[in-house]
């Protein structure tokens, strides 16, 4: 998103109008939702390739059982970081909106912004305690299961809208030729669905690692940790290529007659 606002004063005399933009500046919603929305970039980026870094330890067979739970438990730690960053990302988008022209002009208001960041909080809670196995086996399996229904049910919710917005000459009655936004929402719904593959990639891999924790290493152990991770790799790399291509877009905003 750009941290410019439009400043705009129509001529009712003359029928025509001018546009004034100045950089936000100052401590206020904007130029707040714009280092939120910084700081998410770079806490998901960076997180994910302490993730992919510290990966790279447990699937060496060479290594001791003990060193790699360790990797492992580094890779745990940092994945909360692009975790929670993909989560906020969606409401910290919605809040440049809300403070932006489409907030002004088109259909963003108090209240449904309001909401987004209620139902995102809710989202992450559910995460979180996913993520730390608060209420035993049953309640994780539960909250497993509902995060990731949010995450297929958002993914496809965003590429539609994306797709609208990419098609239609005017979406939502937008005539300042948003496609830049509605490329920014693919790209988060792509982003969604790629951590969603992620995730379907990585089922073999707590089972095989609990039993090179138990019985050691053998061949079908080894399989399953590094083929799993492998698997994984084609489907991180495609989220680092939507968040860079989300933050190209919501800088350069191609073809955009409003900022």
């Amino acid at each position: 998103m750009s941290v410019l606002t439009p400043l705009i004063s129509a001529s009712t005399a003359t029928g025509t109008s001018s546009v004034a933009v100045e950089a936000a500046h100052g401590l206020n919603g904007q130029t707040i939702a714009i280092i939120l929305h910084v700081l998410l970039f770079v806490y998901w980026l960076g997180g994910d390739l302490g993730v992919y870094y510290s990966s790279r330890f447990i699937i060496k067979p060479d290594l001791q059982p003990e060193t790699r739970a360790i990797a492992a438990k580094i890779m745990v730690g940092c994945d909360m970081a692009p975790r929670f960053s993909l989560i906020l990302f969606g409401a910290s988008g919605l809040t440049l909106m809300y403070y932006g022209p489409l907030g002004d002009e088109f259909f963003m208001t108090g209240w449904m912004l309001a909401l987004a960041w209620v139902g995102t909080l809710v989202w992450a809670a559910v995460s979180l305690f996913e993520a730390r196995g608060t209420g035993g086996a049953r309640a994780t399996h539960v909250r497993h299961t509902a995060d990731l229904w949010v995450r297929y049910a958002l993914s496809a919710v965003l590429v539609g809208f994306a797709l609208y917005t990419l098609i239609a000459p005017e979406p939502f009655g937008v005539d300042t030729n948003p496609k830049w936004l509605g490329g920014k929402l693919l790209a988060y719904g792509l982003c969604i669905f790629c951590g969603v593959m992620i995730r379907r990639a990585l089922r073999p891999f707590g089972p095989a690692f609990g039993a090179l924790m138990t019985t050691g290493s053998t061949p079908e152990v080894e399989k399953g940790i590094v083929g799993s991770i492998r698997r994984s790799e084609p489907w991180v790399y495609g989220i680092w290529a939507m968040v860079l291509i989300a933050a190209i877009l919501g800088v350069i905003k191609p073809g955009s007659t409003a900022f």
